[in-house]
Parts: structure tokens; sequence; C-alpha cells
């Protein structure tokens, strides 16, 4: 089933997942899936494997066994910053066989020092591709602060028009903390023309670690309600990830409120995370 086609009937909610480190054991991520699945999500996103190679065949993998093994749809990332065309075109070959239609394409991170070596420079050119070489539903990521690249939020929400003219069915967001950004960019991406549903990411934080790498990579305003619960609470482990749990609980209940077409619970592979939130929030998503 094409994800793009759940937003009907009611707030959807869809989980992300990443596959475990190439030293980890295997079934970790299979004990991380039964524990979410029983939480009914609309769709599993399966993000693409660090290191490339053999741990990116282990995402499609995953993916492929989130449909087919927990009959839950499963959307597979698909990063082109290092990928040539042909490997691209690999990759959707083995998707089709796998019976995967669903791909949220992206750019993908550029290192430090380090020349992309593929030939997809930004996600429009990818999900263009993806477009002429079968009938996926494609995702794409957005941002409600603007990509840390990019010089202002208006080239920011040119190149996310660009996305969905390429032929992105759907948007993913960066996570964030403040609502206020989210429902800010909402109003100027229908300004510019943009109507396709858009999922608020939204990540539990629940040590202070997660907090000091968000700002780093994703340059997330951090609001003075956040910062004193970490704050409070930052040599109480316990205590913290009850107080991130109920911060994330507080942002999607208002987010359903408000009319969100979908919550994307960055989950971090904690099933216990996700439970806690599914059971504050689930009756509101089919109110």
């Amino acid at each position: 089933m094409k994800t793009c086609e759940l937003f009907r009937d009611h707030t959807v909610l869809s989980f992300e997942i990443f596959p475990p480190k190439p030293t980890s054991p295997e079934d970790i991520i299979y004990r991380t899936l039964d524990g979410l699945r029983d939480l009914h999500p609309d769709f599993i996103s399966v993000t693409f494997g660090a290191g490339g190679g053999a741990n990116n065949q282990k995402s499609l993998e995953i993916a492929s066994a989130v449909k087919h093994q927990y009959g839950i749809e499963s959307v597979a990332h698909l990063p082109g910053i290092n990928l040539t065309r042909s490997e691209v075109l690999t990759m959707l070959e083995q998707m089709q066989q796998q019976g995967i239609e669903n791909i949220l394409a992206l750019r993908g991170d550029v290192l430090p020092d380090t020349q992309p070596r593929g030939e997809f420079r930004h996600a429009d050119e990818l999900i263009s591709f993806i477009r002429e070489h079968g009938d996926f539903n494609i995702l794409a990521a957005c941002y409600p602060e603007g990509h840390t690249e990019s010089p202002d939020t208006v080239t920011d929400l040119r190149n996310l028009k660009r996305k969905v003219d390429a032929g992105a069915n759907q948007l993913v967001t960066q996570l964030f903390l403040d609502n206020r950004y989210f429902y800010e960019f909402q109003e100027k991406a229908e300004l510019v023309g943009i109507h396709v549903p858009i999922e608020a990411g939204i990540m539990p934080v629940t040590n202070k670690k997660q907090i000091e790498r968000m700002v780093q990579l994703c340059g997330v305003h951090l609001p003075d309600k956040f910062m004193k619960v970490m704050n409070r609470y930052e040599h109480q482990p316990e205590a913290l990830q009850d107080a991130g749990i109920a911060y994330a609980i507080d942002q999607i209940v208002d987010l359903i409120t408000q009319g969100v077409d979908g919550i994307h619970l960055y989950t971090m592979n904690k099933p216990y995370v996700a439970r806690r939130i599914y059971e504050a929030v689930h009756r509101l998503l089919y109110a």
C-alpha cells in the first residue's frame, strides 16, 4: 500500500527505526519490532544502514520484514549523496522484488572534508529519478526551522517546492521542540503551493546527549520550557526519561488538536518510549 493513501480518514501515526550497527546482534532490531507491532502504527520507516555495503542491504531486509512478517506497511530510506544512478537502479529493482512501495528520498549527509561520490547532489534530483524508474510512493524531508545549510527559510521553501514538483507525495519534518515553528511552516508551505500531507516528526528526548546532538546536527531551537525540564532532571536518568516522554506527549496532543496530518515518531529503537506515547494519544488519533 502507498502510505500517501493513509491520510484520508484519521491522523496518521508512524514510527522510524534504524538497523543495528554491524557490531550489534542482528536480532536486536526484531526484538524492537516485536515491541512495536501491537501499537498498530500506520507504517514504519527504516533508515539507510550506516557504513554502506552489507548494512544497506540489511535496511532493505528489515523494511521487507516489516511489511511481510509483521504486516505493517514499510518505508525504505534512500539517501542519494553517495550513490550512482546504477546503484539506485539496482536498489529500486530490489525494492520492487520485495514489494516495497514507499521510499523516503533524501539527499543524505555531507561528511566534513569528504567529497560526495554519488550523482545526486540534491533530493529533488533523486526524486525525479525514482519517479522515472518505478511506480513508487515518494516521501521527502522538510525542515520547520529551515535546513541548517539553507541561507534563509524562503530559499528552503523553494527547495522543498522543487521536491514536491519532482514527485514527492508526502512530507516528514525534521524533529522540532516548539510547535509554533511547525504551524508557521505549514502556513508558508501552503502559500507557496505545497499541498501534500505533512507529518510532524517528534523525537522524545530521554537523555542529555540527545539534546547536544540535536543542536549540533539539526540546529533545533530549545524552548525555555524544554530547557527548564532538562536542567531540572539531567542528573536523574529515569526522571529525565519520564519528563522527555511527557514533553513529547504534550507536543503531540497539541498537534493533533490543531489538525496535523500525521505524527512520525523517531523511536530511537525504544519500544518502551513508543508505547508510553501511544497509550497516551492513540484515542485522539481516530477522534
